[in-house]
C-alpha cells in the first residue's frame, strides 16, 4: 500500500517498511547529515536573494521548494514543517542554498547582554558619593 493515502494521513509518502523513508532524505542531501556552516540554527531566518538567482537544473524539488517558500523572511524551523521533512535535513539544503548565493541566512535578534556587575557597583558607589 506504499504511496497511497489512507485515514489520518495527509499526503501519500515511502513506505517505511521498503527502507525509502530512510534512503530519502541520504539521497536528498547527497550523503551529508550536517550543515556546511554551523551558524544555521533552527532560529534562522532564511529569505530568497534578490534578484532571484536560477537554481542549477540538478536541484533537488525540495530546494526549489525551499526557496520558493523564502520568498518571503520564514524561520528554518517553519520551512521545515511546511516542507514536512526533519529540521537536520532542512539545516543542510538551507546551508547549501546560502553557499550558492540563492538564500540570504539573517540570525535572530541576539538576546540582551546584561552588564557587569562590578560595573554596575563602581556606578552606584560613585552616585552614592555625589550626595
Amino acid at each position: 500500500m506504499s504511496g497511497s493515502a489512507g485515514p489520518g494521513r495527509a499526503r501519500p509518502g515511502p513506505d517505511p517498511e521498503d527502507g525509502s523513508a530512510a534512503l530519502r532524505p541520504y539521497v536528498i542531501t547527497r550523503g551529508r547529515s550536517r550543515p556546511s556552516r554551523n551558524t544555521v540554527g533552527v532560529e534562522t531566518l532564511l529569505v530568497a536573494t534578490v534578484p532571484a538567482k536560477p537554481l542549477p537544473v540538478s536541484a533537488a524539488r525540495e530546494e526549489r521548494a525551499l526557496v520558493r517558500m523564502c520568498e518571503r523572511l520564514l524561520s528554518l524551523v517553519e520551512a521545515a514543517a511546511h516542507l514536512d521533512l526533519p529540521v537536520s535535513l532542512v539545516k543542510v539544503l538551507a546551508s547549501d542554498l546560502v553557499d550558492s548565493g540563492h538564500l540570504t541566512a539573517r540570525s535572530g535578534v541576539p538576546q540582551a547582554v546584561l552588564p557587569d556587575p562590578k560595573l554596575l557597583q563602581e556606578v552606584l558607589d560613585g552616585l552614592r558619593r555625589l550626595r
